[in-house]
Order: C-alpha cells, then sequence, then structure tokens
C-alpha cells in the first residue's frame, strides 16, 4: 500500500545531500579517475598505531569504554592539548572521546542551543556545518567572507550579524574548504566580539596539526577565552585515521557534562579498538605527523603554482589540505566547471557552492593525494581550461 504522507519531519525533508558526496558518487563504475574532491590523507594510518588497534582486540577489549572515553586516552588527550595548544583540561570532567569531529559538533550544537538561537556561520565552510545548526532547532546566520580578504572573517562582519538571539560563533581555523587560517591578532579580534557580546566560539580545530608557515593558536588559548571556547579536534586528518572515525571536544565542565547526556544517549561510547589505536597515536605518532605534513607543504607549493600558471588564480592557502582556486575566468559555473572536468578529463573536484553560496565561482581542490597524481591531474586540468 502507498503511503500518502511522508513520515519524515519537514526539517529533515527540506535539507540538502552534501555537495561533496554528489561527486563522489558519480565516479563510481569511471575507471581512471583522479579524485582531488573527497577530503582524505593519501597516507595509510602509522603501522604503530593500526597495531595497537590489533593488540586490543587479542587481548580481548571488546567491551564498551567509559562514555566519554578510555580514562588513559583522555589523559592522553590532556597532555597533547596542553603541549600544542597552551590550554589546559581535566581529562575527567572537560573532555569527551567522540565518534569523529562531526559527532562532536553536533552534540555541542545539541547540548547549548534552544530552539530559534542564531548561530554565526562563516562561510565558505564545511558542509555541514548550518545543517547541524538547523538540526539542533538553531537558526544558522551566515557570515560570507571573500577572496580580497583571502576568506578571512573580520569583526565587522561578524558585528553586522549579531542579533540578540546569537549564541555562538563557528569557526574553522585552518579552514575547509579554503585554507585560510586566521592570524592570532585576527583570532583575538574574533574573541574580541564573542567577549563583548557574551559568545561562545565553537572551534573546529581538525586541521590544526596541518599549519604550513605560522605557528598555531587555538582560540581557547587566547585571554579569557577558554571557559567560552569549543575546543573540536580528533585523529582523522593528521594521523590519517578518517576510517576509525575519531575524535574529541574540550570545554568546561558544565558543558562537556550537557554534551555527554546527549553522546551517551545516541552513541554510548566510541569503538574501543579505535581509541586503543589513537592512544598510541599520540603516545608515539608525532614523528609521522612531520613527515606527512613535510609532504603536504611540497604537494601545497606545487598545486598552487600549477593552478595560478593555468589561470585560475589560487591564494597560498596556510593550512588544512585544500586549495580553492578562482574559476570565473572560464565563463562556467563552479558546478559546470566540476561536471565538464569530469565528464573529460575524470579529474574530481568539488564546486565552491556546495561549501555555501559564497563558495560560487571557485572549486576544492584536495591535495591530499601523490605527487604524481597531482601532476597528471594537474596536466588534465590544464588541458581542461586551455579547450574552453
Amino acid at each position: 500500500m502507498e503511503l500518502k504522507t511522508s513520515y519524515l519531519a519537514k526539517h529533515v525533508r527540506t535539507l540538502q545531500p552534501s555537495g561533496i558526496r554528489k561527486f563522489f558518487d558519480a565516479t563510481a563504475g569511471m575507471t581512471g579517475v583522479i579524485s582531488l574532491g573527497v577530503g582524505e590523507p593519501d597516507f595509510v594510518t602509522p603501522w604503530n598505531v593500526r597495531e595497537a588497534a590489533i593488540v586490543s582486540l587479542e587481548d580481548g577489549y571488546t567491551s564498551y569504554t567509559a562514555n566519554a572515553g578510555l580514562p588513559a586516552l583522555r589523559e592522553e588527550i590532556a597532555k597533547y592539548i596542553e603541549n600544542y595548544f597552551c590550554v589546559s583540561y581535566q581529562p575527567e570532567s572537560e573532555i569527551i572521546v567522540t565518534v569523529g569531529a562531526s559527532e562532536a559538533i553536533d552534540i555541542a550544537l545539541r547540548a547549548i542551543l534552544d530552539p530559534g538561537d542564531e548561530v554565526l556561520v562563516i562561510e565558505p565552510c564545511f558542509v555541514s556545518y548550518a545543517p547541524l545548526v538547523t538540526l539542533a532547532g538553531g537558526v544558522p546566520v551566515i557570515v560570507q567572507t571573500n577572496r580580497e580578504n583571502n576568506f578571512k572573517v573580520t569583526a565587522e562582519e561578524l558585528g553586522e550579524a549579531l542579533t540578540e538571539r546569537t549564541k555562538a560563533i563557528m569557526i574553522c581555523s585552518p579552514n575547509n574548504p579554503t585554507g585560510s587560517m586566521l592570524s592570532k591578532d585576527e583570532m583575538e579580534k574574533v574573541a574580541a566580539v564573542a567577549k563583548d557580546n557574551d559568545l561562545l566560539i565553537l572551534s573546529d580545530e581538525i586541521y590544526a596539526e596541518l599549519v604550513y608557515d605560522e605557528l598555531y593558536t587555538s582560540f581557547a588559548a587566547l585571554d579569557d577565552m577558554r571557559e567560552r571556547t569549543i575546543l573540536v579536534s580528533g585523529f582523522s586528518k593528521d594521523l590519517a585515521m578518517t576510517g576509525w572515525r575519531l575524535g574529541f571536544v574540550c570545554a568546561p565542565e558544565e558543558i562537556i557534562g550537557g554534551m555527554l547526556k546527549i553522546h551517551q544517549y545516541a552513541i554510548m561510547c566510541a569503538a574501543t579498538m579505535a581509541q586503543y589505536a589513537a592512544l598510541e597515536g599520540l603516545k608515539t605518532g608525532r614523528k609521522d605527523v612531520k613527515e606527512m605534513r613535510k609532504s603536504y607543504r611540497q604537494r601545497r607549493n606545487f598545486i598552487v603554482q600549477s593552478l595560478n600558471d593555468m589561470g585560475l588564480a589560487c591564494h597560498n592557502p596556510e593550512g588544512a589540505f585544500y586549495t580553492f582556486p578562482c574559476i570565473e575566468s572560464t565563463g562556467l559555473s563552479s558546478e559546470e566547471f566540476a561536471t565538464r572536468l569530469l565528464q573529460t578529463e575524470k579529474v574530481v573536484v568539488v564546486p565552491g557552492n556546495a561549501f555555501g553560496a559564497g563558495g560560487e565561482g571557485f572549486v576544492r581542490c584536495s591535495y591530499a593525494t601523490s605527487m604524481a597524481q597531482l601532476q597528471e591531474a594537474m596536466t588534465r586540468m590544464k588541458r581542461f581550461v586551455d579547450n574552453l
């Protein structure tokens, strides 16, 4: 019997599918494709990290962990955060191990938002930010950045978007998809807006280890910002652990307590063997991270030069592993550019408008693929542009 009524909630029915996944799925069945589409390292998780998971299984560690995660892992996260981010958290009450950074953002928003509360979302940004605000009952208020300012938000732009309902600012630096990163001085100006207006900062710092030209600064480490910052990170990007789905979140005890209620009902705990792997990664994986960062820097320099040489103006990204070249000179929309490039040269890039309306006129190219693949992709892309 055909149902006459959709059982889906209205806000779910109107939710748009991910623009990244659309182009990833389009390559199914195609051969000879080079993907610069998905934000996933081409490195395999370091062997000793994988081995730690294997050993945990051999030792029979197959039960639930504490809801917030293995105590030993939270202690190691606290040490790592103190050493690299220069801010201290209590492992027993201010840290949760989550199923990827994505879950951390989800439960953070669900913990802090009442219906109608507004969150300032800096675009272009990762595809899930605005939908997760909506799913949490909030209202995403888009703050557009632009190429002229290297896609960096300013205090003035934030001030213009504030209302009495504004609860938080969601920000990712280094940014996905642009690779731009706020300097410490620029961060302090954003932090001043948060302090002056009693706002939270939801800071996605998943790319903190992939910074190439400057020292990294965390929002939580700025003066008087620890108590109004929710710091999200994980193991996917720096330790090449995307498939393990493991992240973490640090925040003041009251906020973490609220997030833990949601986490324990929805998730129970992150996968046990993945937590043992991450524990090993934090203890011994810094050398691997250093080598990966060195390789990414070389690839960034190559792809930025190549894109500019073929006439696609591209700023130099300070972090992450994405470039965001402007394709307006081709006369194509970002969707047309990505579609025709895939059809004619079998190279996958993501249309900039997948990351918000402000991304129109750009495409995201990930350089988390081998140098040989990057060189071939740039050859094909240049041929595509020359033949337009």
